[in-house]
């Protein structure tokens, strides 16, 4: 069987070379599982206070973003198509030394994100850019 890896989103912060965030094989396999169900997705990253590590799936264009928010990547999710991933401006100033990778734990997370009645959440983990590469 050949080794699971992560898939990395597209550059998209001008003038960087590197992906600041990637998805786990069991995030990828969710995400087309919800992408059959809602259409094309996109994630955010607000770093409030009540779920701070767990970034939020909408439907594409469900959450509007503007000049407050820091589009992070792109990924081409196998078999359905591209899904954005943002975060909140203020949250970048503070995670900008970090890689993030969403991965997919059991249990419910917040009500407004479309995995929540799947019985599973996602869940980000971060490490700081010089160890992630």
């Amino acid at each position: 069987m050949a080794d699971l890896v992560n898939l990395d989103a597209a550059v998209a912060i001008p003038g960087e070379d590197f992906s600041r965030v990637a998805l786990t094989p069991a995030a990828v396999e969710l995400l087309q599982k919800l992408w059959g169900i809602h259409g094309p997705l996109m994630f955010h990253q607000s770093g409030g206070c009540c779920d701070g590590s767990s970034p939020m799936c909408y439907p594409a264009g469900e959450f509007i973003t503007a000049e407050a928010d820091v589009l992070m990547g792109v990924f081409e999710l196998p078999e359905c198509g591209s899904i954005d991933f943002w975060m909140s401006r203020e949250q970048f100033a503070y995670w900008q030394h970090t890689h993030l990778t969403v991965d997919v734990v059991a249990g419910r997370g917040s009500g407004f994100s479309v995995e929540a009645p799947e019985g599973k959440r996602f869940l980000i983990r971060s490490a700081l850019i010089d160890a992630a590469n």
